[in-house]
């Protein structure tokens, strides 16, 4: 069973993701995401949704023209847990370098 990262573990947790910030007023972690044009956010989205859908973990997200925002919760434990995390780093994986570069 997955668990609720708190604590040192949770901070350690999002610190070691470049850009993701905690959403006020709740337990979750956001990043805003940008692109040249539409179809290469909807090409991001795309790569996205097969990468979450193979880990059974699914993100919350809105986009508009060049821009896509993810935020990431484990619904069933009410939180950010490990599975937030990996997914966080494997969307990073898949994301422009200019989202994925400290200070950015």
């Amino acid at each position: 069973m997955v668990e609720r990262l708190t604590g040192p573990a949770r901070t350690a947790a999002v610190q070691e993701l470049t850009g993701w910030a905690e959403v006020e007023g709740r337990d979750a972690i956001r990043k805003v995401y940008h692109f040249g044009t539409f179809s290469e956010a909807w090409g991001f989205m795309s790569r996205v949704a097969l990468m979450a859908e193979k880990m059974d973990h699914h993100p919350e997200w809105f986009n508009v023209f060049n821009r896509v925002e993810i935020v990431l919760a484990t619904h069933d434990v009410g939180g950010v847990s490990v599975r937030d995390i990996k997914l966080a780093h494997a969307i990073d994986a898949v994301a422009p370098a200019r989202d994925t570069k400290a200070g950015t």
